[in-house]
């Protein structure tokens, strides 16, 4: 254990990573499936925000959310992906105290992004179906601008509440975190200090962003859901829920994942299926995004094959 004594106490300046499981057999299935499935996060995404940046058929709010939620989608899964990957290859995956540190702001901060970013998209089909004729004013460039700028403030708030509620905890003893990175809640498990307030404020945090950002986009949906309702047209209806499909279904897998790791009781699962929910929200969601937006979205899907034909015939 890499330790520096201090008096009578050992403090702890590293840690070793358990991972996802000690079956040699399943670590090589596991190493190849999760490494195909960030290979496809990774240019899924980077397609999506190459795609919404040369398409001028897709300069419209909307897409620059998804954009950015894109972004965050690479860097909430680099954030822990690389290092599961890790874990496969080597007999012991340690890691540093400040190394953990920032792989622990880094997933915060990403992940309370792609809350915000949700919400905002939320609310641009809100004045989208609700309020379409002053939709260029309330969803102007400033405004977008602004929007986004909450969305990564307030993930670096968040991140900043979990990093320095990580550098009050002391570590004296076992340093091996049961998980397959340094997620906040193991490490309070290894700590020896007192961890009433180290706990409760990024706790806070993390149930003010979740909660906080899932009202909006219930409330937006309500009116969105009411709107449709009214309307005489069946192909408007059809058109105006077509627009909010793919981001209900990224909503609903985001914070139903979240839902269950942080509301279900803790005695009612156990702690590989804590990991198992963990890889599927930090490792699979990232990677079903830009695949739900792209074949569920028509102009997408239009804009891509606008840009392929001009690549093979030009």
């Amino acid at each position: 254990m890499e330790s520096l004594a201090d008096g009578n106490h050992t403090t702890v300046t590293g840690f070793i990573l358990l991972g996802l499981t000690d079956d040699p057999k399943l670590q090589v299935i596991l190493f190849l499936v999760i490494l195909c499935i960030y290979l496809v996060t990774i240019s899924g995404n980077l397609s999506t925000i190459i795609l919404i940046r040369i398409s001028s058929q897709l300069h419209h709010p909307m897409y620059l959310f998804l954009s950015h939620l894109a972004f965050a989608d690479i860097g909430y899964s680099s954030s822990v992906t690389p290092n599961v990957l890790l874990n496969f290859l080597v007999d012991e995956n340690t890691i540093s105290y400040f190394g953990c540190a920032i792989q622990l702001g880094t997933a915060v901060f990403f992940g309370t992004a792609e809350c915000f970013l949700l919400a905002a998209m939320a609310y641009d089909r809100f004045v989208a179906i609700c309020n379409p004729l002053l939709y260029s004013t309330k969803m102007s460039t400033q405004v977008c601008v602004q929007l986004l700028s909450v969305a990564y403030i307030g993930g670096f708030l968040d991140a900043s509440f979990f990093t320095l509620s990580f550098f009050s905890l002391f570590f004296c003893g076992p340093n091996r975190v049961n998980h397959f990175f340094c997620d906040f809640a193991p490490l309070i498990k290894l700590s020896c200090s007192d961890i009433s307030i180290s706990a409760i404020v990024p706790s806070f945090s993390a149930g003010f962003v979740t909660v906080g950002t899932a009202i909006l986009i219930v409330i937006s949906y309500v009116y969105i859901l009411d709107t449709i309702l009214k309307m005489y047209s069946s192909e408007g209806r059809h058109k105006a829920f077509s627009t909010c499909t793919s981001h209900l279904t990224a909503v609903t897998l985001f914070y139903g994942t979240i839902t269950f790791i942080h509301v279900m009781p803790k005695s009612s699962y156990s702690t590989d299926q804590n990991k198992v929910v963990s890889v599927f929200y930090m490792v699979v969601i990232p990677m079903l995004n830009p695949l739900i937006y792209s074949l569920r979205n028509n102009e997408i899907k239009g804009a891509l094959k606008r840009e392929l034909g001009r690549k093979i015939f030009f």
